[in-house]
């Protein structure tokens, strides 16, 4: 299928390709480890929506328009796919966006990777629009600048957590070099009510996607520092704190994914962990055992419940877009 990329415009998303809007399915391999997955993933099959991405990430599900918008990090672009209009350029020029959420209004929250910041874009009558300005919400620990904010989520209570590892600073493939300021790769916990940030935890070497469980009791956080180090070194794993009060406690590893790298993840109604990884998207079980694994043909960097059931699991893997509708739903908001 011959794909034409094309610029986006000031007037907003412009169409990359006639044929995107068609998914395709494709070849459905489903490893079950533990019976516990067989409903859940019972006649699910894999459908490839659309590709012409370097590296994709930070998907987010847009439910005013049925839309999902996710980064192509080394193109500095943003892109958006709906089954009405396939997909799209979104933004260009998004200073080398990664992680997004919505806020509790329904804004677009963006973890800025060349601003070193996380970045709001406010919703409007219908939706978060391409054209409308971003503004900064937070860039600066202790007066000094973030290293480069990787993903995101947002609490019940409003408060905005996100992790904050080098690889955006590490070279101008998906940033801008530059030497760091902070002391360590935190983990943030931002109050849009008083404006306060605070550093979490710096337990984790260099935190990447995180995830509240259902009742928020339990924050996950993946380690990906063997990116830094080749896909044979550093650490896999994904760990898990208890949140209280006082913030995060009793740091422990809640699961060791292989192969590759627990980049991004997301949870279910049930409090079960869906995570990124080099051939599938794993799945766990809050007690840590491995249930099993939704192979991809690419490698799989985030991914997002969405759909008006909430029940499709739409995958950013490499160059693609690919969804599979489970018998489950995710948890995120609005």
């Amino acid at each position: 299928m011959e794909r034409t990329l094309m610029a986006a415009t000031a007037k907003g998303w412009t169409r990359l390709d006639a044929d995107s809007a068609e998914a395709l399915h494709v070849d459905t391999r489903i490893d079950i480890f533990d019976s516990r997955l067989s409903p859940v993933v019972e006649g699910a099959r894999l459908e490839h929506l659309c590709t012409g991405a370097e590296w994709s990430e930070g998907p987010v599900w847009m439910h005013e328009d049925d839309a999902v918008l996710w980064s192509d990090i080394p193109n500095n672009r943003m892109l958006r796919w709906s089954a009405q209009g396939g997909m799209a350029v979104w933004r260009g020029g998004v200073e080398f966006t990664n992680g997004h959420t919505r806020d509790l209004n329904g804004d677009l929250l963006h973890c800025s990777h060349g601003l070193r910041a996380i970045v709001r874009t406010r919703a409007s009558p219908g939706g978060v629009h391409a054209g409308t300005p971003d503004e900064i919400v937070v860039d600066r620990y202790l007066g000094k600048r973030l290293n480069s904010p990787n993903d995101i989520v947002v609490k019940r209570d409003g408060t905005i957590w996100f992790t904050d590892p080098p690889y955006g600073i590490a070279s101008d493939r998906e940033g801008h070099r530059a030497e760091r300021e902070q002391a360590a790769n935190f983990v943030f916990r931002f109050d849009p009510a008083n404006g306060r940030l605070d550093a979490m935890t710096d337990a984790v070497e260099e935190p990447n996607g995180l995830a509240f469980s259902p009742d928020e009791s339990l924050l996950y956080v993946s380690d990906t520092s063997a990116a830094m180090r080749g896909e044979g070194g550093g650490r896999h794993h994904l760990m898990v704190f208890d949140v209280d009060a006082g913030g995060l406690s009793n740091p422990r590893v809640f699961a060791e994914v292989n192969p590759g790298l627990p980049d991004g993840f997301r949870l279910d109604a049930q409090g079960w962990l869906y995570t990124s990884s080099l051939d599938s998207v794993q799945v766990y079980h809050p007690d840590g055992s491995l249930l099993g694994k939704i192979h991809l043909p690419e490698k799989v960097g985030n991914l997002s419940f969405g759909g008006a059931l909430r029940n499709q699991l739409y995958i950013a893997a490499s160059t693609s877009l690919y969804r599979i509708t489970l018998r489950t739903e995710g948890i995120q908001r609005p």
